[in-house]
């Protein structure tokens, strides 16, 4: 129970501005013989969880604009929203990927409705977690 409680706070710390890589834990596990399923039920929900902080931090963030430490200069933040409506909130299908803290904390910035934020990351998010225990398991089965 302490391998999965660990996978768990290794794939939160992940998709929040903490630095930190879950992949490995989640191999590390699937090779010692941890179930797959769990290790995607555990692991995707605690990057979910960990993404629902960053975009709470965006949208706090979205309250400090007029601020001069705002991290955001306007032309940036502009873009950001051209992206957004260019692309819509499909975006958030990506925050799975390396620049998709990014996508998520903007998405709080432009106060991206919460439901749909959560649906879309928790797609994502278990989407990568399948992909990678399904590449695991092929891996570790030769």
């Amino acid at each position: 129970m302490i391998a999965l409680a660990g996978l768990f706070v290794a794939a939160f710390l992940a998709a929040t501005p903490v630095p930190f890589q879950s992949e490995l834990v989640f191999l590390g596990l699937q090779a010692a013989g941890w179930e797959t399923f769990a290790l995607v039920v555990v692991a995707s929900i605690g990057n979910t969880l960990g993404s629902c902080i960053t975009y709470g931090l965006g949208r706090w963030l979205s309250e400090q604009r007029d601020h001069r430490w705002f991290p955001l200069r306007p032309v940036q933040l502009a873009r950001a929203e051209g992206w957004f409506g260019r692309w819509g909130l499909w975006l958030l299908l990506l925050s799975w990927a390396p620049l998709g803290d990014m996508i998520v904390a903007v998405s709080g910035v432009l106060r991206v409705p919460f439901p749909v934020f959560l649906a879309l990351v928790a797609i994502a998010k278990t989407g990568r977690y399948v992909v990678l225990g399904w590449l695991g398991a092929a891996a570790f089965s030769v």
